[in-house]
């Protein structure tokens, strides 16, 4: 793609990194903001710059926050005896739009992925284990990917968490195979933590 300005190149070279975004999506992208008003201009740049220098993680459930305890576990009227764990912020966003759970999360960062070079000491799990030692929790929900990484990634902290007297349960799988959460639409979202098995009841 021929540029006629290194500036435009630049732009879009940058653009182009995000993912899903190729070199045309970005050049639509950067013509849109030479076409906004600076002000609007100064704004999208701001709010990126703050969002990559001042976000920080809830120093609790690791979710992307404001502040070092985010809202949903700063607030009295959650209930903290029941965690729910997931993958990433998004997939807490997935199921707080379902307005059909009460209780707190704990984020990993991630699934184990042996073929991507991913274990269980690169993602937060030795702090779940941490909360369940210092905190009265009651249960402990997987709600995880049903994909090979994220049975992989249950099955692991079932056998790390089952030295504790809480019960342990899975999302119900009204989701099929393959599918991940944030994809999945609200309503068999929420059904399927309304609908929560013990996790041994799944191996079967």
């Amino acid at each position: 793609m021929n540029f006629s300005s290194k500036l435009l190149e630049e732009a879009v070279a940058e653009f182009a990194k995000l993912p899903g975004v190729g070199q045309k999506t970005a050049l639509r992208l950067v013509l849109h903001l030479l076409n906004r008003d600076v002000e609007d201009v100064q704004k999208f740049s701001t709010a990126v710059s703050r969002l990559r220098n001042e976000i920080q993680f809830c120093q609790t459930c690791h979710n992307i926050s404001d502040t070092s305890t985010c809202e949903i576990c700063a607030s009295h009227r959650r209930d903290h005896s029941l965690i729910c764990v997931v993958e990433d912020t998004r997939d807490v966003m997935a199921i707080e739009n379902t307005n059909q759970y009460n209780g707190v999360y704990h984020v990993l960062g991630g699934l184990i992925s042996p073929m991507d070079g991913i274990g269980p000491a690169d993602l937060q799990v030795d702090s779940l284990v941490e909360r369940l030692k210092e905190n009265s929790v009651k249960e402990i929900i997987f709600a995880l990917s049903a994909t090979m990484e994220g049975d992989t990634t249950i099955f692991y902290l079932h056998k790390r968490l089952k030295q504790f007297n809480i019960n342990i349960s899975t999302i119900a799988r009204g989701i099929a195979f393959g599918g991940e959460l944030e994809y999945v639409d609200e309503i068999t979202l929420g059904r399927s933590i309304v609908t929560r098995i013990p996790y041994e009841n799944s191996l079967s």
